[in-house]
């Protein structure tokens, strides 16, 4: 009858107990790497002193600006975040206005590839 079937859904309707799995490695580590001092960084004077006068002392305060967050920092241009986004990069990370689906160790292998592309060019003539 109806009245069995609505007791049924209210059955199916109570938590399932299960098995807590804890924090995954992954986690752990994404969580290490926010939570490293910017010093760790190892970037310029002018970039490093610009994102300490801003109040910006770890990796993750980093990852939650944008670029243009960045940009209105005073004397950190194109230049510094060009390195800010090349250390992240090299950590799996990206700013926080990152295109969605933007892997950034995809693009620091496509940027470092490009560096090489003329590696195989032999000049013949001589002027």
């Amino acid at each position: 009858t109806l009245v069995e079937l609505f007791g049924l859904a209210r059955e199916l309707n109570i938590d399932a107990e299960g098995i807590d799995m804890g924090p995954s490695p992954t986690d752990a580590a994404l969580a290490a790497d926010l939570a490293l001092p910017i010093e760790e960084l190892e970037l310029t004077v002018r970039s490093y002193n610009c994102l300490k006068r801003e109040g910006i002392h770890s990796v993750g305060e980093l990852v939650a600006r944008s670029e243009a967050d960045l940009l209105d920092i005073r004397n950190f241009g194109a230049k510094s975040i060009d390195e800010v986004k090349a250390k992240l990069a090299g950590m799996g990370l990206a700013l926080k206005d990152s295109p969605p689906g933007f892997d950034p160790t995809a693009a620091a292998d496509a940027f470092g590839a490009d560096d090489d592309a003329d590696a195989g060019f032999v000049e013949t003539e001589q002027y």
